[in-house]
């Protein structure tokens, strides 16, 4: 059976194609024209000997094979990019300073700080967990080189949207969430110490709702947060990023609550042109971000 060698340079038009969600866009980000990065899609398809992209209205969709192709392209890409920047920037060394919320200490950290140490091993790497007001505050007095917060209509001088992520009510895990709440009496909240962005669209939308509500436990961190939840205290209001086992995102229907919106996440820097560790550390991040399942 012949061996299939896929061209990296082609997969990365298709795989900028479908993050950016329109071929015309990934082209003219990649710097090539629309023949030409269709061209590329036409070589992937006869490298994979199946359509990998299908129409649907104006636009294309993946197929089946596509969707396959899309994890594995993501895969040779990132080590590709790994292996050229560990030889580009071998050299590199000094310090990195990252700030970010709780939320995200287990499901993105892990994976971010692995993949820069691979590529930059001489390089320290300083992570502030800390909640938005402190994080831009470090910022902005230069304590911190990139922040990763949560939009709270703070602009920063150089920030980029990373994406908007689903708020949802958060429950115990094994809890029928209508016991929390009796005919009559009010909701049981389970919130961070304010000001807190959730806390505050939570009492807001009950409010509006006309649901009379409660603070039955606050915490100055995540982890009493989620403790709290598991115990059956009250529900809660996050996103579902790094929700641990013993709770679980709760249809608002399913406990007769308004529905939520989303919430923006940026990257900030400090400054327009940081160091080239600095920037290498943010290309890792927000590439990791795009990676879990539930950016948006």
């Amino acid at each position: 059976m012949r061996r299939v060698t896929f061209d990296l340079d082609v997969l990365r038009s298709f795989v900028t194609g479908v993050e950016l969600g329109s071929f015309a866009r990934a082209a003219e980000r990649l710097g090539r024209s629309t023949s030409a990065l269709s061209a590329q899609l036409k070589k992937l398809e006869e490298q994979a000997g199946t359509p990998v992209l299908r129409k649907a209205g104006r636009g294309m969709v993946l197929t089946e094979a596509g969707e396959t192709m899309l994890a594995y392209a993501r895969r040779l890409l990132e080590l590709n990019d790994e292996a050229a920047s560990a030889l580009r920037g071998a050299q590199l060394e000094g310090g990195v300073r990252l700030g970010l919320q709780e939320d995200f200490g287990e499901s993105l950290l892990p994976g971010v700080l692995g993949r820069f140490a691979r590529a930059h091993p001489r390089v320290r790497v300083e992570v502030r967990i800390a909640r938005n007001a402190e994080l831009l505050d470090r910022l902005a007095s230069g304590r911190l080189d990139l922040a990763l917060a949560w939009d709270a209509g703070v602009t920063t001088p150089y920030a980029e949207h990373l994406g908007d992520v689903p708020m949802c009510w958060i429950g115990a895990g094994g809890l029928d969430p209508a016991r929390l709440r009796p005919p009559g009496e009010a909701l049981p909240l389970v919130m961070l110490e304010a000001p807190c962005l959730m806390r505050t669209a939570a009492i807001t939308a009950l409010d509006r709702a006309n649901i009379p509500w409660r603070i039955a436990f606050t915490s100055a961190s995540l982890a009493g947060i989620w403790a709290a939840v598991a115990a059956g205290l009250g529900l809660s209001l996050r996103t579902s990023c790094g929700l641990p086992p013993s709770v679980r995102a709760l249809a608002p229907q399913s406990v007769m609550l308004p529905s939520l919106g989303s919430l923006g996440l940026r990257l900030h820097r400090a400054e327009a042109d940081p160091a080239p560790a600095i920037t290498q550390l943010a290309s890792i991040l927000a590439r990791q971000w795009q990676e879990l399942p539930l950016a948006a």
